[in-house]
């Protein structure tokens, strides 16, 4: 049993609502300082860091909170922030529901590369003058969240792409020229799409680059450039992510998540989650905080 909690409504008390916005100090204030429980949801989250200190865990990763950081958390991820201090910032809370209403397509906050579904999420670092700029459009968008006229949520909508679309340029990753990234984005898609549904069965690169009708160096060589990991890195990362997640928050056996995951023979998965991350999968849920990195 999947012991980790899931927030499946952005808002409790109102279950249509797609989108929110909330200030980190008034969360803070709101759970009395105490952590997070580690947790997960059926939206997608960013949290505008503009000063903090303690740390962001994000399926099984830690990240040191700092000034300037913009953190991107996809749905189903596990994440856990505990903070040493009062944090100053924002949370923001949108469904694909609220990109469908307002004309963002789901291909868009995929080709933009900011959120990442499994293996390391580092948050976006800006320089003060970038941040200023962010701060203003997520100070916009609490004024029309807070407001009552008729297009609030378009006027919202605009700002939250606005906003993404400013920390994609800010991200270094993305530096390529206009040609390959136009050329390699329904690719990385297609490879990312498949990865999600396959992972289980498919274990290596070729079986991708098959159903993708392209030769295995060349899906590696476009997704390496696009998104800096090669596509063993990205299957790694997925399978990895996935037997963390039932070791820590199920009860299920190791034999059992062996063949969950797809492995023919229990030890075969040791090995491979042994190689991947350094420890055995019994090592790993004995230590509870082994896994954070």
């Amino acid at each position: 049993m999947d012991a980790v909690k899931t927030y499946r409504n952005i808002n409790r008390s109102d279950a249509n609502a797609s989108f929110g916005i909330s200030r980190m100090e008034d969360i803070f204030e709101n759970r009395k300082g105490a952590p997070d429980a580690p947790h997960r949801h059926d939206f997608y989250t960013v949290l505008f860091v503009k000063s903090a200190k303690g740390q962001h865990r994000i399926d099984f990763n830690s990240y040191a909170l700092d000034k300037n950081q913009v953190y991107f958390i996809s749905p189903g991820q596990v994440h856990q922030l505990i903070e040493d201090e009062q944090s100053i910032g924002y949370s923001l809370v949108f469904s694909e529901e609220f990109l469908v209403l307002n004309q963002i397509s789901v291909s868009f906050i995929e080709d933009i590369n900011l959120f990442q579904d499994s293996g390391a999420n580092p948050p976006l670092s800006v320089d003060d003058t970038s941040s200023q700029a962010l701060a203003t459009l997520t100070e916009q968008m609490l004024i029309q969240f807070s407001s009552s006229h008729k297009y609030k949520f378009e006027a919202l909508g605009a700002l939250l792409k606005l906003f993404l679309i400013q920390c994609h340029s800010l991200c270094s990753l993305n530096e390529l020229d206009v040609q390959t990234q136009e050329t390699g984005a329904n690719l990385v898609r297609n490879f990312k799409k498949l990865v999600h549904t396959k992972y289980k069965e498919w274990h290596h690169a070729n079986s991708y680059a098959e159903a993708l009708h392209i030769t295995p160096d060349h899906l590696n060589r476009v997704i390496k450039s696009l998104t800096g990991k090669t596509t063993k890195e990205h299957l790694q990362s997925r399978i990895t992510t996935a037997a963390k997640r039932l070791l820590y928050f199920s009860e299920l056996s190791n034999k059992e998540i062996a063949f969950e995951l797809g492995f023919s023979e229990p030890a075969n998965f040791s090995a491979f989650f042994k190689k991947c991350t350094g420890i055995s999968p019994s090592a790993f849920r004995e230590e509870p905080n082994i896994g954070f990195s």
